[in-house]
């Protein structure tokens, strides 16, 4: 059964309580990096030029507009600080482009926040299903996965939440074959994060699409000249989930900077040594982060989220890198952090996997230690979410951390969307 057949048939397919579990956590975490980014200055400019449609789904930041709109604007702001959650197997950020699709959908059919749940989850794993599929050639060209296939995801997600059938669902994936798109070379710049927003938009208007009855190729993602044919797509056997889903998997960030620098840096948290002790600093990673998150020099906060040397330099210094405000402009300046990156050199090594990384540090007296750490170590939902809610407290503060949490656990989708004003 080629890929096309698989999604159509998934979107129909019993959510399992686990993965629905997982879900949740993600909406929580999603929601909370999307209040966070409605506040950066920057996509202020952004965030306004959309508001020229009205419409009943929330935006971050306290306005409200169509679906398509809100999926647009709540995609990329959820993703504007980068601190969302990722799935190393397809490369790609999952929920920022499937949930805003989701959201802004439901809220305009008053849909229940379990459905939502439901319809994300297929979302997601149906995002990361057809990134499995595209496989590594497709981003390692220069394709960013969230967009592409999780425009797919949002796709899928909301033929779901619009009861869309078999042919339906064909066409709205079709349609979507015209419309998913992102480069990398827009890391470390606004329009990464638009990529996703982009994503999200292209999921709720490629199904309402379908629904009206607009048609597309038969297969225009698997098919003959589709999009897996003419974007790299390596056409890798994927099979549905049965028992274990691939959404169980998914790594939320606890440092506010690209995931390629999580293993390295919770393999720092344990070093407790002081910067002036530190000789040298060898940072082995696998080689596709070599052009995603090596910035040697970086100039500016955005930068810095991309930049194994100074993020670490930072973590030496004692700098928390699981606060948004660490990442400023005045950081990239530090002549401190400056000074103890100039002891840190990046390789790759191709014997560790993607999530791993491995860390030797030689110190003044001659001693050497050596961090290791893998993100794919198994955590509980019961430690992840102790995790996720320490880090909404941060991002949000005391009361909106809990209000917000049990708007996530519970079952009214308003609650959540309520928690979108600005403060």
């Amino acid at each position: 059964m080629g890929i096309t057949e698989q999604l159509v048939k998934f979107r129909t397919t019993e959510v399992p309580e686990e993965a629905a579990a997982m879900m949740r956590l993600s909406l929580f975490d999603w929601a909370a990096c999307g209040i966070a980014g409605a506040a950066e200055a920057e996509f202020a400019p952004f965030r306004r030029a959309q508001m020229v449609e009205e419409g009943p789904a929330h935006i971050f930041g306290g306005d409200a507009g169509g679906a398509a709109v809100a999926a647009l604007v709540n995609g990329t702001l959820s993703h504007a600080l980068d601190y969302d959650d990722t799935h190393f197997a397809h490369i790609g950020h999952p929920s920022v482009a499937v949930l805003p699709a989701v959201v802004a959908v439901a809220e305009t059919m008053d849909i229940a926040l379990t459905d939502a749940i439901d319809a994300a989850t297929v979302g997601v794993e149906g995002s990361i299903l057809t990134g499995l599929w595209l496989g590594r050639a497709h981003y390692q060209v220069g394709y960013h996965q969230t967009a592409t296939a999780g425009a797919f995801g949002a796709a899928l997600a909301t033929a779901r939440l619009l009861g869309l059938d078999k042919g339906q669902t064909r066409h709205a994936l079709g349609l979507c074959a015209s419309m998913a798109s992102g480069i990398k070379a827009q890391f470390g710049t606004m329009a990464k994060p638009l990529n996703a927003g982009l994503a999200a938009r292209t999921g709720v208007e490629t199904a309402l699409w379908a629904q009206a009855g607009m048609t597309a190729a038969p297969d225009g993602l698997a098919g003959p000249l589709g999009f897996g044919e003419t974007h790299h797509g390596e056409g890798a056997e994927v099979k549905l989930p049965r028992k274990d889903w691939q959404i169980s998997s998914i790594s939320h960030k606890f440092h506010a900077c690209c995931h390629g620098l999580h293993a390295m840096l919770e393999a720092l948290g344990d070093a407790g040594i002081e910067a002036e002790r530190i000789e040298a600093v060898k940072i082995r990673t696998h080689p596709r982060w070599m052009s995603v998150c090596n910035i040697a020099e970086p100039k500016t906060g955005l930068e810095v989220k991309f930049s194994y040397r100074h993020t670490a330099a930072m973590t030496l210094s004692g700098h928390s890198t699981g606060a948004i405000s660490s990442f400023s402009d005045e950081i990239a300046r530090d002549k401190d952090v400056c000074a103890l990156r100039e002891k840190i050199d990046v390789v790759e090594d191709a014997n560790l996997s993607e999530t791993q990384s491995l860390v030797t540090l030689t110190l003044t007296s001659g001693e050497v230690r050596r961090l290791r750490h893998d993100l794919l170590a198994p955590v509980s939902l019961e430690v992840r979410s102790a995790k996720l809610r320490t880090k909404v407290l941060e991002l949000l503060g005391e009361p909106r951390a809990t209000t917000l949490w049990n708007a996530a656990i519970g079952t009214d989708l308003d609650a959540v969307t309520a928690c979108f004003q600005g403060t």
